[in-house]
């Protein structure tokens, strides 16, 4: 006769497993906190903000962060570069948290760079559908109150016609030539080079972080 010592440890129930998870001490431990009011259940440990997710980020050094046919972006130079981008949008066209920020773009490199340097700035980011036609990227900029815009030049094509009309600070990436009425994204990292910190600007984890016109078609 199998003796105790032969019993498998009974299995634990997704309840009991979610209690120990959440549990007092723990890095997922849930505290229960009032926002704008309204008892919320939260993550006691969770970064406060976008910004400090990408600070986070940066630990893990030189691992691949960003692969995009033969380019290789690091977590420590996506890190580099983005608040590159963040003084870029403080220092140059002086956005202050709660302005907006809008990316119309493909999936380039440069779209996270522009995400997370608006974020870190404190902006609400408005990322704006790379299919829709000019009239519902006009839409859309005119509509979330935009002050800068970062493109690339399919999405510029599209709205060059329009963007003096909406007063837009815009910034073009991966333009073969000079871009008319922008600037290349290529000259203003060259320029800028890259940063070694993120500014303090005073957002809390209750502030608005972005605008979404469009869930996606997976959701």
């Amino acid at each position: 006769m199998a003796g105790h010592a032969d019993r498998p440890e009974p299995e634990l129930t997704l309840a009991q497993i979610d209690a120990q998870l959440t549990a007092p001490g723990q890095p997922l431990e849930v505290a229960e906190e009032a926002i704008r009011g309204v008892p919320t259940r939260v993550w006691k440990n969770a970064p406060p903000t976008l910004g400090a997710v990408l600070e986070l980020s940066r630990g893990h050094g030189e691992t691949i962060f960003l692969v995009y046919e033969d380019e290789r972006i690091s977590f420590e130079d996506h890190f580099r570069s983005t608040a590159g981008v963040t003084r870029l949008l403080i220092e140059g066209y002086g956005v202050k948290p709660g302005d907006r920020v809008a990316i119309a773009m493909r999936n380039f490199p440069e779209w996270p760079l522009a995400f997370w340097g608006a974020a870190a700035a404190g902006a609400v980011v408005v990322p704006l559908n790379a299919w829709w036609t000019s009239g519902e990227l006009t839409y859309g900029l005119s509509d979330s109150g935009s002050t800068v815009l970062f493109a690339d030049e399919e999405r510029w094509e599209r709205l060059a016609g329009e963007v003096a009309s909406l007063g837009l600070r815009t910034v073009v990436a991966r333009a073969e030539g000079p871009v008319s009425g922008a600037e290349r994204f290529e000259d203003l990292v060259e320029d800028l080079g890259s940063g070694a910190a993120l500014p303090d600007v005073g957002v809390g984890p209750d502030d608005d972080a972005t605008i979404f016109y469009t869930s996606g078609t997976t959701g």
